[in-house]
């Protein structure tokens, strides 16, 4: 079975809804031929509605960044599923390390969001990776198979069909430090195998596992060349639009 990979662009905290534009103007004749991949921007919440309207009807989807576990209720500051749904966004990201690391995400709220978002069909891009100490102590494996094994509690194989996975070693993440191809390899068999034993090895075998942590246009070719890694998740050389174009057609 062959597994479209996925290129997405997470901006984080960067780019007002005019920037926003700006990019989408640029970026779109970039790759308005490109039907390889599925491509998707992930703008600050404030800058959601205009990347959505500034991409209808191109190839270009739009993700959130985070999202609440609830549909509504006193959450100041968040937003619900439902709001991403009737905004347009087609994606989100789920457990990203910045927000594990500085806003108390943690695998039990990353397995509820996850149920959350299949239940109102976004397709969601759920994070795992280790940190330095825990690789530099051979731990990689065991935090991987943790996070996947709690993200996947309770969920069928059935409603998870949307789900991509994205594999981003902490310590590779705006350092400028990139995993080998190797490495990236073997951590995504890791994740891969996490799914067999939760939803078979079926399910297993057409999930999609990015790669996120400094990928860049120099490197993205040699990072894709590898069997189970099926795109990648940029952070912030997503910014320009020339240069995530190039990652996006490496």
């Amino acid at each position: 079975m062959s597994r479209k990979k996925i290129i997405a662009g997470n901006w984080k905290m960067h780019n007002t809804p005019q920037q926003s534009l700006a990019f989408v103007k640029a970026f779109l004749p970039l790759v308005a031929d490109h039907t390889r991949d599925e491509i998707v921007l992930c703008p600050p919440y404030l800058s959601l509605a205009t990347v959505v309207e500034a991409t209808k009807g191109s190839n270009v989807m739009v993700g959130a960044q985070n999202m609440h576990w609830e549909v509504k209720g006193a959450f100041t500051g968040e937003c619900s599923p439902e709001m991403l749904v009737e905004s347009g966004v087609t994606h989100v990201i789920i457990g990203h390390s910045e927000r594990r690391q500085y806003f108390n995400e943690t695998d039990d709220t990353v397995n509820r969001k996850l149920e959350v978002a299949l239940e109102h069909g976004l397709t969601p891009i759920v994070c795992v990776g280790e940190v330095l100490e825990e690789r530099e102590a051979g731990l990689t494996e065991d935090v991987l198979r943790r996070q996947c094994s709690r993200a996947f509690r309770g969920i069928s194989g059935k409603k998870a069909a949307k789900l991509v996975m994205a594999y981003e070693p902490v310590w590779a993440i705006g350092t400028g430090k990139t995993a080998t191809p190797e490495i990236a390899e073997d951590a995504h068999l890791v994740i891969r195998g996490e799914a067999a034993k939760a939803f078979g090895d079926d399910f297993a075998h057409a999930l999609r596992i990015q790669y996120g942590g400094s990928v860049k246009a120099d490197n993205a070719r040699t990072l894709m060349s590898q069997p189970d890694i099926d795109g990648a998740l940029v952070g912030g050389a997503s910014l320009d639009a020339a240069g995530f174009a190039k990652i996006v057609k490496y």
